[in-house]
């Protein structure tokens, strides 16, 4: 009987697995769909799943109306900026923070966690008037600086748990060589944070490039806009959007994120669970 309630209970696990599953697919595929659909078929009242006359036109009218590359560009240089950034800022603060344990630096772990709380309207309001008095608005390192404070708190965490899982014995022995705390954090902690440095870089990388909100509200002019702000351009005044080129634009917007998540997932999973189980 138990044998029986135990098989029972794992294919409801894996039937709810897999209707999570389908659940988070089902925009993508549809966005898959539409890209791909000519006009004709957008118009249908009978739409199906798999495009009839799949066509390239949808992709050709996005370039041709919106200047993609161009945002495209600047996402890439915002994303891969702030996540250099917030490596270089985040992996000593991580190593102090794993290595001197007192009532600061849980309080400091404890701010850490509840600033992710933060709603961004609560935050937009003082970001810009900061930005405004260091004439940083309508600049692409503006941007920056706010992925950068943005993303810190939760690269913050991560490296933590990387950081508590390298033997302090390790560091005892090259200090014993006379090696400083400077010489041990890059010749010693910092190759063996390889994977957990990595892995942050690339989630401050995958934050920046699909945020949307503090773009839109920072960046004035076309030049400096990215991509997530571009897309909305594809919708008229009237709320009607293009709706093939748009569809196109945006999974060539997501593609990025998706391979590198794809990449990075079971590396952030680790992360999560080092900071979890270390204590």
């Amino acid at each position: 009987m138990s044998m029986r309630t135990g098989r029972a209970a794992r294919a409801g696990q894996y039937a709810a697995l897999l209707g999570y599953l389908v659940f988070l697919a089902f925009p993508f595929l549809w966005l898959l769909s539409t890209a791909f659909k000519p006009a004709r078929e957008l118009g249908s009242l009978h739409p199906t799943w798999i495009p009839e006359n799949p066509t390239l036109e949808n992709f050709r009218q996005a370039f041709e109306e919106q200047p993609l590359l161009r945002a495209a560009g600047n996402s890439l240089t915002a994303a891969v900026c702030a996540g250099v950034i917030c490596v270089l800022i985040a992996t000593p603060m991580a190593y102090v923070m794993a290595r001197h344990r007192n009532r600061l630096s849980a309080l400091a772990t404890g701010w850490v966690v509840v600033s992710q709380a933060f709603p961004f309207v609560l935050l937009i309001i003082p970001l810009f008037l900061i930005l405004k008095n260091l004439h940083l608005i309508n600049s692409l390192w503006g941007l920056i600086m706010v992925y950068v404070v943005w993303s810190l708190p939760f690269a913050l965490w991560m490296l933590v748990g990387y950081v508590r899982a390298v033997p302090t014995e390790l560091e005892e022995a090259a200090s014993v060589d006379g090696a400083g705390k400077l010489r041990i954090l890059v010749s010693v902690i910092a190759p063996l944070l390889a994977p957990g440095i990595v892995a942050t870089a690339l989630f401050a990388f995958i934050t920046a490039w699909n945020e949307f909100f503090f773009a839109l509200v920072l960046l004035k002019t076309p030049e400096n806009q990215t991509l997530p702000v571009v897309l909305t351009h594809f919708i008229g005044a009237e709320g009607a959007a293009d709706l093939g080129p748009l569809a196109a634009a945006a999974f060539l917007a997501t593609l990025p994120s998706l391979l590198l998540f794809a990449v990075i997932q079971r590396r952030i999973t680790g992360g999560m669970l080092a900071g979890a189980v270390k204590s």
